[in-house]
């Protein structure tokens, strides 16, 4: 008798138990989900190199009048509406895939879907063009090669970016073949975790040896070390 009502027992428990697991999965789910919405929606209150971006991209073609700071303020929110309301989205002020899309930008909850090729060949560029300069100026020419990847102006991928033809001085004289050291494999690792000491530049240059007018033509937003960064 004792052992039935204990075998009864456990049964009992172990359903309880089944149960309560069964029951707190859809919530676990349903916040997971969420979080993975979240994480590909900016709004007011995001913040990172992407929404410099945004910044960056609607301030160019004239919508935005506000600081380029990775904020999303109450200034960008109504850029973004008044960018929707011109071609023709539904004016919430938030960016999602469709406004994302509109923009030529891609959002992603991770590290923007580079691989360990990718890295690589940004650490060569950054040692082909920058191993003499400061270990920050070294990040922000492969941060200015990511932000080309994000702008529509430019191809969408780094080797796209890197290859574009008369794009960069050491893929015209064999210099990206170069095998990069540490501090240019790191710089490139900083720059693709949103590093952006430039804060959206798509250019530099290096005035004692540029011999083209046009660039300098271009915005000079900072100076480090030897490069001009530029808009």
């Amino acid at each position: 008798m004792e052992k039935l009502i204990y075998t009864s027992i456990t049964i009992v428990m172990v359903l309880a138990l089944a149960l309560t697991l069964f029951v707190s999965l859809p919530t676990q789910s349903a916040e997971s989900e969420s979080d993975a919405l979240e994480a590909v929606v900016l709004k007011k209150g995001s913040s990172g190199s992407t929404v410099r971006t945004v910044q960056t991209k609607l301030k160019n073609w004239g919508y935005y009048q506000g600081n380029i700071d990775g904020i999303y303020g109450s200034k960008t929110v109504e850029a973004v509406k008044y960018f929707q309301r011109r071609n023709g989205l539904t004016a919430d002020g938030i960016v999602g895939a469709k406004t994302a899309a509109a923009m030529g930008i891609t959002l992603s909850s991770g590290g923007g879907g580079y691989n360990s090729s990718d890295t690589y060949l940004l650490a060569r560029a950054v040692y082909g063009e920058a191993r003499g300069e400061p270990y920050l100026g070294q990040v922000a020419v492969a941060a200015v090669i990511l932000n080309r990847v994000k702008s529509s102006k430019f191809p969408n991928s780094i080797s796209g970016v890197i290859y574009q033809a008369g794009a960069f001085t050491c893929v015209s004289d064999g210099q990206i073949n170069l095998t990069p050291n540490d501090t240019a494999m790191q710089a490139a690792k900083d720059a693709l975790s949103s590093w952006d000491p430039t804060n959206g530049c798509l250019y530099y240059y290096n005035p004692r040896t540029a011999t083209s007018a046009w660039i300098w033509s271009r915005q000079v937003r900072l100076v480090i070390g030897e490069h001009n960064f530029c808009v």
